[in-house]
């Protein structure tokens, strides 16, 4: 059986835990959970996790790579260790806007090695953004993840079933999380394609409806083909998003 794999934001502990226990009771579909470190919230994915994994034991965290001076991560590597966080994913990071945050010129290879070393028993996932660049940079890029110790790969949302045929073909083996996140007003069609560079098929709908079967569809095709799905409800009704799915 695939694994379906939800992300939750961390707006603040008591929400993500209230989240959390209601998908645990109603949604027996949902495997894991993965929660996201974004700066406008004062609670760092590990720490949230760490107070999520009593409820649900497959968390996946996000780790920042430039939030860390690769010589000095030791307060990350001692949460991991002993709150027994299993797996994590590791992005690059986008800087702060205002830089109010220091940075550094970690990279994702730099932590993934990092981690693996310090941790060999962590799963440690990698990102794959399929709009980021040419479609052979980021095959090329993924093969950098993998000879770096990556485990696994979590895809930016998808909106078209034949660039998740490419992909899917090229990640053959591996164990692949296909991205999925709900757009259902134009605005945010728009924020998708020009921040994002988003590709949305012809017969795009930004509909609960269209956006529900869409959901469905790759959940199909990922228990078909050995692959996993990776839900992100973004701006979205949580309970109504996953009951339109599931029921």
């Amino acid at each position: 059986m695939n694994q379906i794999l939800l992300e939750i934001v961390p707006r603040d502990i008591n929400s993500v835990l209230q989240d959390v226990n209601f998908v645990k009771s109603n949604f027996h579909h949902i495997t894991e959970i993965n929660i996201p470190d974004l700066l406008r919230f004062d609670n760092r994915s590990w720490e949230v996790a760490s107070s999520v994994r009593p409820i649900f034991s497959n968390v996946i965290p996000h780790i920042r790579a430039i939030d860390f001076d690769i010589n000095n991560c030791e307060n990350l590597i001692h949460t991991l260790k002993s709150h027994q966080i299993p797996s994590v994913v590791v992005i690059k990071g986008d800087p702060p806007t205002d830089m109010s945050k220091r940075v550094y010129p970690t990279t994702s290879i730099q932590m993934i090695k990092k981690l693996k070393k310090e941790i060999p028993q962590l799963r440690v996932f990698a990102a794959i953004d399929q709009y980021r660049v040419g479609i052979k940079n980021e095959f090329d890029y993924i093969e950098l993840k993998k000879d770096a110790g990556a485990d696994g790969f979590l895809t930016q949302p998808f909106f078209d079933m034949r660039l998740v045929d490419i992909f899917s073909e090229k990640l053959n083996g591996l164990e692949v999380y296909i991205g999925i996140s709900p757009v259902i007003t134009e605005k945010s069609q728009s924020y998708w394609e020009s921040m994002n560079r988003a590709y949305f098929t012809k017969d795009f709908q930004p509909s609960m409806e269209w956006n529900v079967k869409f959901a469905k569809d790759v959940i199909s095709y990922c228990s078909k083909n050995g692959m996993n799905a990776y839900l992100m409800p973004i701006r979205i009704n949580l309970a109504e998003y996953l009951h339109h799915i599931f029921t």
